[in-house]
């Protein structure tokens, strides 16, 4: 009878226990909960809450590299070896003490199982021929973690901070588990063998994932008790909970929503900037864009500024460079434009004066089916007929890590390291084109795009140490990359819109989605049932 009352009430909201946090989001692109195949923002916001690294990058200063289950660690004066010491007392969620030897399994692991994770160390020269070798542990509370080529250690730390992808596992839960040789793969799909601050309670797929806090976690128990992450597509629903206090936090929302509820002074919206890009790409596997004037062509057949200032308000801001935009490594934007008879003429150079029909794959959310729509139309005007292709995340993007499309609107690039060859290595960075290399987080590989020069100039454009001079070579790999006329070109950066109530507490939205909650809380609500 009394929640009947309250939402009757238009003056009174719901609220939500003061002791948990009740999270809405788009759950589609969430397939596995396993961190050496995970794929996209989602999953790893959740991740680094059931699991920890080494070290992490602090919120606020994201250059800054902070301790986690490594108290500290040396860098080598050659920069080829990273020595890590770990702390004492720490437990994994079954019991089991957590050493090095997890620590060692779970990177190895990474490399022998060659999943989407692998990628970014592969590219570090990492191999699973080599990883034995190249991570040791020659005691229990030590890592050594030796570089089978040269780089930036300093890089090296970033993506051991930021990419959630060598996280330590308990090896010997998951070994208790693995089957048929998956390093435990099936099993950690749906399961999680951490040490975090939170455990997994339930996770089902497109519905809800609950995680409860684990009271023995050895930085001390989280001030939440659980945490909630809810399957909720609809933008108005998002919004329509929001406003009547059903959840505290919600993510993926439709712009036209966020703008209402700026006006709720109960709830408070972050413009998170990200260093992923939305993008539209080609398939050089494809005959059409094998050509590199079809490929221009295309170039002149996207609006970007007319995207950006139509669909793109709090989803993106116009950007067409590799590069995330605001390092001083970033060329600014050459400035191209939609020119129609351009298009036209090269398409008639390339040999198709009357265009040709293909497929654009976008996912069914907004605001990739809008960007979609609008190339679609100006990719008509050209004489290219693209018929649109919708589905999940799985159905899109798989096509992409199969190399099977043609064209694609998507949203990549890393960028969750501050540095660079982070961009670079997702969006351009390509050593092996062949099919066999499975190279599936390298989008330079997804679409067929290699060139040997390129690669070497990012090689040696991440070790070189001056610091004018490594700029000037990012600026020379920014300009041949233009000139090649690549199979994916930047639209847009994106901006993250997360609507939070003002009753969550120290949830600072992170740039690389690796959102901490362990030190999340909550005012009390002021009223029983809810609050004027």
């Amino acid at each position: 009878m009394a929640l009947l009352l309250m939402a009757a009430s238009p003056g009174l909201r719901a609220a939500t226990p003061d002791d948990q946090l009740i999270v809405g989001m788009n759950m589609n692109n969430l397939l596995t909960l396993d961190p050496a195949a995970m794929t996209g923002n989602e999953v790893v916001g959740i991740v680094v809450n059931l699991y920890d690294g080494l070290v992490e990058l602090d919120p606020r200063q994201l250059t800054h590299v902070r301790p986690a289950l490594a108290e500290r660690w040396e860098i080598s004066p050659d920069n080829r070896q990273l020595t890590f010491h770990l702390r004492d007392n720490v437990t994994f969620h079954s019991g089991n003490p957590l050493s090095s030897e997890d620590v060692v399994w779970s990177m190895r692991r990474v490399l022998h199982l060659n999943l989407a994770q692998a990628s970014v160390w592969k590219s570090y020269g990492f191999s699973k021929d080599n990883v034995d070798q190249m991570i040791t542990a020659p005691d229990a509370r030590t890592v050594v973690l030796r570089l089978p080529k040269a780089n930036d250690p300093l890089l090296v730390l970033y993506s051991l901070a930021a990419l959630g992808s060598m996280v330590v596992l308990d090896s010997k839960t998951v070994q208790a588990h693995a089957s048929n040789g998956d390093w435990g793969n099936r099993w950690l799909t749906t399961h999680e063998a951490g040490s975090g601050p939170f455990r997994l309670d339930v996770w089902q797929a497109k519905d809800v994932l609950r995680m409860n806090r684990d009271p023995d976690y050895w930085r001390g128990a989280p001030k939440l008790s659980r945490v909630v992450f809810r399957h909720l597509q609809e933008s108005q629903t998002l919004r329509l909970m929001m406003e009547k206090g059903d959840i505290d936090i919600a993510s993926n929302m439709a712009i036209p929503d966020v703008k209402a509820l700026r006006h709720d002074p109960d709830l408070t919206v972050d413009a998170v900037p990200k260093g992923t890009i939305y993008y539209l790409a080609m398939s050089m596997k494809d005959k059409h864009f094998a050509s590199a004037k079809v490929r221009e062509a295309v170039r002149y057949l996207v609006d970007y500024q007319g995207i950006n200032k139509s669909l793109m308000a709090g989803y993106g801001e116009l950007h067409q460079r590799p590069i995330q935009a605001g390092m001083p490594a970033t060329l600014p934007d050459p400035g191209y434009k939609l020119d129609i008879p351009r298009a036209k003429a090269l398409l008639a150079e390339a040999g198709y004066p009357n265009g040709f029909d293909t497929t654009l794959r976008v996912l069914a959310d907004q605001p990739f089916l809008n960007i979609a729509i609008a190339i679609q139309s100006t990719l008509m005007q050209g004489g290219i007929r693209a018929k649109i292709v919708t589905g999940t995340g799985n159905q899109i993007y798989g096509a992409m890590r199969e190399r099977q499309f043609n064209l694609l609107v998507g949203r990549g690039g890393s960028g969750v390291e501050p540095h660079p060859h982070s961009s670079l290595r997702s969006l351009v960075y390509n050593p092996n084109n062949a099919d066999s290399a499975r190279l599936t987080n390298f989008q330079g590989w997804r679409t067929g795009f290699y060139d040997a020069q390129l690669n070497q100039m990012i090689d040696q454009a991440l070790l070189e140490r001056d610091s004018v001079r490594q700029q000037q070579d990012y600026f020379a790999i920014q300009r041949r990359y233009d000139q090649l006329i690549p199979a994916l070109m930047p639209i847009s950066q994106m901006v993250d819109s997360v609507v939070v109530n003002n009753r969550v507490q120290d949830y600072i939205p992170h740039p690389s989605a690796t959102t901490f909650l362990r030190d999340v809380w909550k005012t009390p609500d002021s009223l029983a049932g809810g609050t004027p």
